[in-house]
């Protein structure tokens, strides 16, 4: 039985900010589900120069100057990373996709998310940028920042009722029923309520349980867990588009900065295995070699390539599920294994 939805082409990533308070492990997160069409990425570490402090961040491949970070840490346990909003004020047209510059930006001079919103105060209008920016820092700080060309509108999530925010590609204070990732957002929401009701959330149900899912809220269904062997590739969490999910486990203190750990799913989250990254210690598969590509997202690239086998007509839009299943299972169980080890170990 084939399953077939409505196809888009719209990029999707799938975020969330969670508070100390909401945390299992009493850190503040940083999730992001990445969707994009630069399909290769990798990560690499910027040594601190003058006033700047050093960081760790995820590159697209090409990105030979290190110019966009798209998700990363610093040496001062700050954190910083973005989805694409779609339902904010309208853009410039002229002066855009700067997010990966901003955040750059940010993660070589701030420390909190009050140094995040002085310097989105103090740069040039227009910004060129369209995000929900989602920061957490060492002393507490964990908030999203709706941002457009003029301006931003914050969301603290120690002020949430449940002490985490969800984004997807839309913005609360955008226009209603705009943008994109309504399903998605319900997705996530959904595979997490026990958790979130009892402020349980971890890195590993991030990456783990909700990346690896093919729930599916308008039907209620997880198509994982069913018998179909072709699905449609729409509206999961993990997308075709999807080429990172990485969770940042921040601290609560600025003396244990060294301490923010990056979890991090690189090429297609589920083919992948779970790497840890600190600032002391980023495993060399992450990083770029010769070709200026990440061994690590090649090798999942190649996996993904197995799960979206047909490549005529529409046919890279469906999911191989029978192929995938086995896939998911081992790689969670790896995943959860170096979870264990870390958390136990440190290493």
């Amino acid at each position: 039985m084939v399953t077939v939805l409505a196809v888009t082409e719209a990029e999707a990533c799938t975020s969330m900010v969670v508070s100390a308070r909401a945390s299992a492990t009493g850190r503040p997160l940083l999730w992001k589900h990445r969707d994009t069409s630069a399909e290769r990425n990798f990560v690499e570490r910027v040594e601190p120069s003058g006033s700047s402090f050093g960081y760790i961040a995820l590159y697209n491949s090409g990105d030979t100057a290190l110019a966009d970070a798209w998700m990363g840490f610093n040496s001062e346990g700050f954190a910083v990373m973005n989805t694409a909003s779609y339902n904010l004020a309208p853009d410039t047209a002229v002066y855009k996709d700067r997010e990966g510059a901003v955040m750059a930006l940010a993660l070589k001079r701030c420390r909190t998310a009050e140094d995040f919103a002085a310097l989105l105060d103090t740069l040039p209008r227009p910004m060129g940028v369209q995000a929900n920016f989602g920061v957490i820092d060492a002393r507490g700080g964990a908030a999203y920042f709706e941002t457009d060309d003029y301006g931003y509108r914050r969301f603290d999530a120690d002020d949430a009722a449940e002490g985490l925010i969800v984004r997807t590609n839309f913005s609360v204070s955008g226009a209603a029923d705009e943008g994109y990732g309504y399903v998605r957002y319900e997705n996530t929401r959904h595979l997490l309520a026990d958790e979130i009701a009892t402020g349980k959330i971890s890195p590993e149900l991030l990456t783990e349980r909700v990346s690896r899912s093919f729930y599916h809220s308008l039907v209620d269904k997880d198509y994982a867990d069913s018998h179909e062997r072709w699905v449609v590739d729409l509206d999961f969490v993990p997308r075709r588009s999807s080429t990172a999910s990485i969770v940042i486990e921040g601290v609560n203190s600025p003396d244990d900065a060294g301490d923010t750990v990056m979890w991090t799913l690189l090429g297609y989250p589920p083919c992948a295995v779970i790497t840890p990254v600190t600032y002391d210690n980023l495993p060399d598969k992450l990083r770029p070699v010769d070709n200026g590509d990440s061994p690590e997202c090649l090798r999942v690239l190649a996996m993904k390539a197995k799960a979206f086998p047909i490549r005529r007509g529409n046919g890279r839009q469906y999911i191989d599920m029978d192929y995938l299943r086995p896939v998911i299972a081992d790689n969670r169980r790896r995943s959860l294994e170096i979870y264990g080890n870390f958390r136990k170990n440190g290493e």
